[in-house]
């Protein structure tokens, strides 16, 4: 498993992205302790967020997308082809970073214990299969959740704030998110609202997001940390590649710990292109803030093949830095399976039927 990078470490990219200038309206922010952890001493973040108009020309100045350019690079990176070793390390670190989930109104304590079962041995047959990152959620079903995986390591992550439209007041977004936490949910991931977004009332989605990430310190059941935030885009109604990127910054800005593509409610959801912008945005942050977030694409991601496209084009946009569960996850309800059939192919030789495995 490869070591998250230091806050500031800059030996993985290439020297012509971290000469740039910082942009205007956003100093370099002084590092300190772990790599999450940001010296305070500046505070451009407050200017740029001191009023919609300020964040509107902060995010509205960012560079624009060239999308053709996205496109093509997302599809070159996704032609790349990997064998045998290889492949199979990949296979086990995108096991790893698997955030099973399951979000239906049909869900049972019954079928969120059986999924908590399967996150920690994905095959019970074979105990050198590794666990995957997380289990996600419902808020009422987080408790379930945590007793299911009491001393695993498996995390238990719940969406909150009204997913997943995010139609709601801050009250209820808040007591939402201090509920599940107080359950002993250590992640949450949370969707900002898209219509505030659009219609240009910024300061209002970061406000919100303020707000939910101090609720994520309100609890912290699973242990003496408080609980990481997820910032969902929902990047398939945000229309252009220059919004995703506008809504990666404002996220990061507020101080989201990872920023997730899609509630997998909406279609398209993690496409390549996408996924791709994001990771620009984290790694961009990183040169200019000192500050490491994660990122999770969720949604349509159903096979090993794309599993291994991300993974590919994670080290390829911002290094070996990020190939751990700590700062990349992939939301996935089905994908774990095919990891699973393509793990004893590459092992046996042949393929299993897919009734071998458990239903996620």
């Amino acid at each position: 498993m490869y070591r998250a990078a230091q806050a500031g470490d800059r030996r993985h990219l290439p020297k012509k992205l971290w000469t740039h200038q910082p942009l205007v309206g956003l100093e370099t922010v002084r590092p300190v302790g772990d790599a999450g952890e940001v010296s305070t001493t500046t505070a451009p973040f407050a200017e740029v967020a001191s009023s919609n108009a300020a964040l509107r020309a902060f995010l509205h100045g960012l560079p624009g997308v060239d999308r053709v350019g996205a496109d093509a690079r997302a599809a070159m990176l996704g032609t790349r082809s990997i064998k045998t070793t290889a492949k199979a390390q990949a296979i086990d670190l995108a096991i790893s970073m698997v955030d099973l989930t399951t979000l239906e109104g049909a869900d049972t304590p019954g079928k969120v214990r059986a999924m908590c079962a399967k996150a920690v041995h994905p095959d019970p047959t074979d105990p050198s299969v590794p666990r995957v990152a997380a289990v996600c959620v419902y808020p009422d079903l987080v408790a379930t959740a945590v007793r299911a995986l009491d001393g695993s390591g498996v995390k238990v992550a719940s969406v909150a704030t009204a997913f997943p439209s995010g139609r709601s007041s801050l009250d209820v977004k808040v007591t939402d998110t201090a509920l599940a936490v107080a359950a002993g949910a250590a992640e949450i991931d949370m969707v900002i609202d898209r219509g505030a977004f659009l219609s240009g009332d910024y300061l209002k989605v970061f406000e919100e997001i303020v707000a939910v990430k101090a609720a994520c310190g309100a609890g912290g059941a699973q242990g003496e940390h408080s609980a990481h935030l997820k910032v969902i885009l929902e990047t398939g109604e945000l229309a252009t590649y220059d919004n995703v990127r506008r809504a990666s910054w404002l996220a990061m800005l507020a101080g989201a710990d990872f920023i997730k593509t899609s509630t997998g409610k909406v279609q398209p959801a993690a496409t390549l292109p996408v996924t791709l912008i994001m990771l620009e945005a984290v790694r961009d942050f990183r040169l200019r803030t000192g500050r490491v977030v994660g990122v999770k694409p969720a949604g349509g991601i159903r096979t090993t093949k794309d599993a291994i496209k991300n993974l590919v084009l994670v080290n390829e946009t911002v290094g070996a830095d990020w190939l751990t569960p700590d700062l990349f996850r992939l939301g996935a309800s089905t994908l774990l399976n095919d990891l699973l059939m393509q793990r004893q192919k590459m092992a046996t030789g042949r393929y299993a039927g897919p009734d071998y495995f458990t239903l996620d």
